[in-house]
């Protein structure tokens, strides 16, 4: 299985006793780790809490999954996770919704979940479509089931520190950094991509660990002298291999959390771990990470729906 962090070659500049910007020599020890290692950890955890939650309650924690068409990666992204709702002792209940589902009949389709007590956790599947409104299905999920943490009030929780739910590629990522002892503070970090359930909730978390954070864009004049100045690079915006190996400030650390067609990310791997100390492959680096930060969350809404 592919490493969660990749290692680089020898390359001059980068202090390889110091750890990754500034972290310990631990996190390089542990780049030899399975990159769904902390994922399934984190999944083994959850499922041990949802059994002694159905025990408890006698109800079994429910992730309600809502997809809007037949997109072929959609609907296995949604087979994944149904898979692993499964393995972790969480109720899945599929809602397939045709093509041209409008807003208004998605909008009433996730209000009836929201008020489904049967239901825990609700993930609507995008891309949904162009003729869709997504903020306004997204804001039709209450806030204590968006437990992928796409509403106003979970960005707004996550940008206060306050309790609630976390975009989970965001949450995971921030895991993924603890992990293996990679301290944002006082760091230099670069999130390039500025999407409402990635780039966004990715800078407030990095802010949040007192990073030093830089938003780019694809209006940012210059992108590549912007990266170089990173100890942190998170990219996010859709494109392959945008970022490139000569972008990289020799030591950083590189998120790819990219996903595009041919199982390539945003990041230029083979040039790039030349220069970073530690980077995420794609796939086996982001990806994991984010379906168990999703599973974790739902039996969290479920216990507090259940008043445990």
């Amino acid at each position: 299985m592919p490493c969660a962090w990749a290692n680089r070659t020898t390359s001059p500049g980068v202090d390889h006793d110091s750890g990754p910007a500034g972290g310990t020599s631990q996190a390089l020890e542990a780049l030899g780790e399975e990159g769904t290692a902390l994922a399934r950890r984190i999944v083994d955890e959850t499922a041990k809490k949802a059994a002694d939650l159905t025990e408890r309650t006698g109800t079994a924690p429910c992730l309600a999954t809502v997809l809007v068409g037949e997109d072929p990666a959609s609907v296995t992204y949604v087979r994944m996770k149904q898979n692993r709702c499964r393995k972790a002792g969480i109720t899945s209940r599929h809602v397939p919704l045709p093509a041209d589902t409008t807003t208004e009949q998605l909008v009433g389709t996730l209000r009836d979940l929201s008020t489904d007590p049967g239901v825990h956790g609700i993930l609507l599947q995008h891309p949904i479509g162009p003729h869709i409104d997504e903020r306004a299905a997204f804001e039709s999920i209450a806030p204590e089931k968006d437990v992928d943490g796409v509403t106003f009030a979970s960005f707004a929780t996550m940008s206060f520190g306050l309790p609630g739910f976390v975009s989970c590629t965001p949450g995971g990522i921030v895991r993924l950094l603890d992990e293996y002892g990679v301290d944002p503070a006082g760091r230099r970090a670069v999130v390039v991509g500025r999407s409402a359930i990635l780039g966004k909730p990715a800078g407030m978390l990095l802010l949040a660990r007192d990073a030093t954070v830089t938003c780019c864009h694809s209006r940012t004049a210059d992108l590549s002298a912007a990266v170089r100045e990173a100890d942190i690079v998170v990219a996010a915006v859709g494109r392959p291999r945008l970022i490139r190996g000569q972008d990289i400030k020799p030591g950083a650390v590189v998120i790819d959390a990219g996903y595009n067609a041919g199982n390539v990310g945003d990041v230029d791997f083979d040039s790039a771990v030349e220069r970073a100390s530690l980077i995420t492959p794609v796939p086996g680096g982001v990806g994991p990470m984010t379906i168990a930060t999703l599973l974790e969350q739902t039996v969290d809404a479920a216990a507090r729906q259940l008043g445990m």
